[in-house]
């Protein structure tokens, strides 16, 4: 299991929240995910061989958001 915190700017509310989490978290692969709206944070837990991080940048990115 791979550890990454991604730098997340857009998010603001609880959608926000909703969107990254549900979305990230529907990912094979991807065991855990918390978004900490205050610090524009979002803390992913995944296995690499079965999903690769540019595959969760890119389902945060769908949503509206942008990873820094």
């Amino acid at each position: 299991m791979e550890n990454v915190t991604l730098n997340v700017s857009g998010m603001s509310c609880g959608h926000c929240v909703s969107a990254v989490e549900g979305n990230v978290g529907k990912l094979a692969g991807v065991e855990s995910v918390k978004v900490h709206l205050e610090s524009g944070k979002v803390d992913v837990t995944f296995e690499n061989g079965k999903v690769s991080l540019e595959k969760i940048k890119e389902t945060i990115d769908d949503q509206g958001y942008d990873v820094e």
